[in-house]
C-alpha cells in the first residue's frame, strides 16, 4: 500500500435514519435546537439536522415502516449528559409547553447522576445520549452487593436508565415493595414510593399515586433524607403534595 493509499483515521458516521413525516420530524428537532441542514423532498426524502458537533440524517422509510413498532436509532457518546437533556426539555416546554415523556416524539426522564438518556423522533427512532465513561458492566436484577429493597431500587434504576422499560421497573419495584418493605429501612421504603409515585404518573396509573403518597408521608424521615427523596427521581415536583419543600 502506497503512502496515498493508506487510510486516514479521520472519519466520520452519520446515522441515517428512516422518516415516516417529514413536516413533524423538521419541527421537532427545531423544537429542541437543532439546525436544518438540507431538506429535500423530491425526487426522494433526505433530511439532515445539526447540533453542536455532530448531525442526523432522514431518508425515506422501508414498505410496511410503523413508527410505533420500531426500534431503530443511534448513540451519541458526549462528555456530559446533563447539559444535553436540559437543552432539549427547555426547546420542548417552549414549543410545546410541557416536557413531552408518552407517545412519539418523546424525551425520557433524566435522574441526576444518570449516564444516558433517550430522545423518540416522530418516527419512534431512539437517539441515545450515553456518557463516554459508563460503567461498562450491569447487573440486571440489581447489584450482587446489595439485597432486599435496596437491590430492587438498584435493578428498576438499571430497567429505567438502560432499558428505558418503565413498565419493567414499575412491576419490579412494586414487587419488592411487597416483599421487603416492612423490613426495610424507612429511606429506602421512601426511594422505592418516590419512584413509584413518578412510573405511575408517567405510565398513566393515576389512581395509584394517592396510595404511595400517603405512604411516603407517613414515614418518620428525617429532613437530610427527605432532600434525598427529592433528588432521587427526575420530577422532584411530584412528590410535592407529600414531601413539601421546608
Amino acid at each position: 500500500m502506497t503512502t496515498e493509499e493508506r487510510i486516514t483515521p479521520n472519519e466520520t458516521t452519520v446515522p441515517l435514519l428512516p422518516c415516516a413525516a417529514a413536516d413533524e420530524t423538521i419541527a421537532f428537532w427545531r423544537a429542541l435546537g437543532f439546525a436544518v441542514t438540507w431538506e429535500q423532498r423530491k425526487p426522494y426524502l433526505f433530511l439532515a439536522f445539526e447540533f453542536s458537533g455532530f448531525e442526523l440524517h432522514y431518508g425515506r422509510p422501508p414498505r410496511g415502516f410503523e413508527p410505533a413498532e420500531q426500534h431503530t436509532g443511534c448513540l451519541v457518546m458526549v462528555d456530559a449528559v446533563a447539559p444535553y437533556h436540559a437543552a432539549f426539555v427547555a426547546g420542548m416546554r417552549g414549543t410545546y409547553g410541557k416536557m413531552l415523556s408518552r407517545g412519539l416524539p418523546r424525551i425520557t426522564r433524566y435522574r441526576p447522576g444518570a449516564s444516558r438518556f433517550s430522545v423518540v423522533d416522530p418516527s419512534g427512532n431512539i437517539i441515545t445520549f450515553i456518557r463516554r465513561d459508563e460503567p461498562a458492566e450491569l447487573e440486571y436484577g440489581g447489584s450482587k452487593e446489595l439485597a432486599g429493597l435496596a437491590r430492587v431500587i438498584d435493578n428498576a434504576r438499571i430497567l429505567r436508565e438502560f432499558k428505558s422499560d418503565d413498565q419493567a421497573a414499575f412491576r419490579a419495584l412494586n414487587s419488592g415493595l411487597r416483599r421487603h418493605g416492612d423490613a426495610a429501612p424507612a429511606v429506602e421504603q421512601a426511594l422505592a414510593l418516590a419512584a413509584l409515585i413518578e412510573l405511575s404518573t408517567a405510565l398513566g396509573k393515576v389512581e395509584l399515586v394517592p396510595a404511595w403518597g400517603d405512604r411516603l408521608r407517613a414515614l418518620p424521615l428525617t429532613a437530610e433524607e427527605r432532600d434525598q427523596i427529592r433528588h432521587s427521581i427526575a420530577t422532584p415536583d411530584t412528590l410535592t403534595p407529600w414531601l413539601p419543600h421546608p
